[in-house]
């Protein structure tokens, strides 16, 4: 680490990810563009580390980097920001999409354990088989024409 900063490397290396994500979070805003030395290298401050990690946990949560960029304004932004625009609020949103998602792939594990019990081999075959666990003419009624 340089007395004023860490350079890139040294950032990715702390924050556990690459130099190319340091330049796409920039580009994408979520990083302020660093200082440069006077070679020409990327300059970042200390906390950035800390600003990294917070970023690729609420990636882990399931934010989108659009969200996270959003959660992070709101953050420098407090003053004058809506109620409802906050990380709670938010963090509700998501959780009830992953609620959702895991009941989708609930339904989706008790149907594949239901296909493995009935013994389905071939697609067609079962497609036309009175047990057939799959929900092939429920799917064909939902697709669009």
């Amino acid at each position: 680490m340089t007395s004023y900063g860490l350079r890139s490397g040294e950032l990715a290396d702390a924050a556990g990810v690459n130099r190319q994500t340091l330049r796409y979070y920039e580009r994408r805003g979520l990083l302020a563009a660093p200082q440069r030395s006077p070679g020409g290298h990327r300059i970042y401050p200390a906390e950035t580390v800390d600003l990294l990690r917070v970023i690729k946990t609420a990636q882990r949560l399931g934010f989108t980097l659009d969200e996270v960029a959003d959660l992070l304004d709101a953050g420098r932004h407090r003053h004058g920001r809506r109620p409802d625009g906050g990380l709670r609020a938010r963090a509700r949103s998501k959780l009830a999409e992953v609620e959702r998602k895991l009941a989708d792939l609930t339904v989706v594990r008790d149907t594949l354990r239901a296909a493995i019990s009935a013994g389905c081999d071939d697609l067609v075959a079962c497609a036309d088989s009175p047990c057939c666990p799959l929900p092939f003419a429920e799917i064909a009624e939902r697709s669009p024409r």
